[in-house]
C-alpha cells in the first residue's frame, strides 16, 4: 500500500484557523490529509493543538531561529517533528551581505539542531532570484549542495516556475537534501496567480516522479490566496495529488535512498 505523503501548509487556511483551529485540523483529517505544516498558531496554545494533530514540520521566521532557538526546539519536540523550515528572509537582509549572514547563522543553528536530531530547511519565494552572489542566484547560494552547508531545501515549485526555470532541472542538485517540497498550481491566465492542484499550468508528474526517486518525504500543498472558499480549494487539491502519486506507485516508482542527511519520516495521527 502506498504511504500517504500529502500534507497541507496551514497558511492556506489562516483565517479558518483563527476562528477554530482544532476543528480545522479535524476536518483536514476527515478529508484525508496525512499531515499539516504550521505557519504560526493563530493565538492558540501549541499544547492544545498538539493534542489533535499530525505534524510534518514548523514554518518559522528567521528571527526566531536567531533569537529563540531553544523555544523553537521545544515547540518542535512538542509536535514530534524534526523539521524546521525558514519561511522567508527579512526584507532588510535581502541583499548580498544579508544573505551571507542568513546562511552563516542558519548553519550555526543547524549544529545545535543536530544535537536534537533535527533538520533545518529554507522555503523560497521569487525574490531570491533577484540578487546574485558569486555569479549564482541567492537561492542557489543559500542551498548550495556541499558538505559544509547544512541548510536543506524546501523548494516551492510555483515560485520556481514563476521565475522562468525548468522545474526538474532546478530540483536536480537537491537530491537527498529536500525532505519536504511545496506544491502549488498556477492559473491559466495572464495573472498567473495561485490555484488548486490540477489547474494544469504546472505539470506535476515529472516533479513527483523526481521526488519519489530522490528522497522527498512529504509533498506539502499550499495556496497563498484562494479565489473561492479555502476549505473547498484544499478539498479539490488533495485527490489530484493522491491520484498522481498513486499512478507513480503503480508504475513501480519508489523512494530512492537519500544520500545526505535525510532521515526517517516522523508523524503522529490525529
Amino acid at each position: 500500500m502506498m504511504q500517504q505523503k500529502c500534507a497541507l501548509q496551514l497558511y492556506t487556511l489562516r483565517d479558518e484557523c483563527k476562528a477554530d483551529f482544532p476543528n480545522v485540523l479535524r476536518e483536514l483529517k476527515r478529508m484525508g490529509w496525512a499531515g499539516v505544516q504550521f505557519a504560526g498558531y493563530q493565538g492558540y496554545e501549541p499544547e492544545a493543538l498538539a493534542e489533535v494533530m499530525l505534524e510534518t514540520g514548523l514554518h518559522i521566521k528567521y528571527q526566531r531561529v536567531k533569537e529563540e532557538l531553544d523555544q523553537v526546539i521545544a515547540e518542535a519536540q512538542l509536535f514530534k517533528t524534526r523539521d524546521l523550515v525558514i519561511s522567508s528572509t527579512p526584507e532588510d537582509l535581502r541583499n548580498a551581505s544579508g544573505y551571507m549572514e542568513v546562511r552563516k547563522r542558519l548553519n550555526e543553528a543547524r549544529e545545535r539542531l543536530r544535537q536534537e536530531k533535527m533538520r533545518i530547511s529554507y522555503h523560497n519565494h521569487a525574490f531570491e532570484f533577484d540578487t546574485t552572489i558569486e555569479g549564482r542566484s541567492t537561492l542557489e547560494y543559500l542551498l548550495e549542495p556541499t558538505a559544509d552547508n547544512l541548510l536543506l531545501a524546501e523548494i516551492d515549485v510555483y515560485w520556481v516556475k514563476k521565475g522562468g526555470k525548468d522545474l526538474v532541472s532546478y530540483l536536480s542538485p537537491y537530491s537527498g537534501r529536500m525532505p519536504i517540497i511545496h506544491l502549488k498550481d498556477m492559473t491559466r491566465d495572464d495573472v498567473q496567480t495561485f490555484a488548486e492542484i490540477g489547474e494544469r499550468s504546472i505539470d506535476f508528474k515529472p516533479v513527483l516522479s523526481w521526488g519519489e526517486r530522490n528522497g522527498v518525504e512529504w509533498y506539502v500543498v499550499e495556496q497563498d490566496r484562494c479565489r473561492k472558499d479555502p476549505m473547498v480549494c484544499v478539498q479539490t487539491s488533495l485527490p489530484t495529488c493522491l491520484a498522481s502519486l498513486q499512478k507513480l506507485n503503480n508504475r513501480g516508482c519508489h523512494i530512492g535512498a537519500s544520500t545526505y542527511m535525510a532521515g526517517s519520516r516522523k508523524s503522529f495521527m490525529l
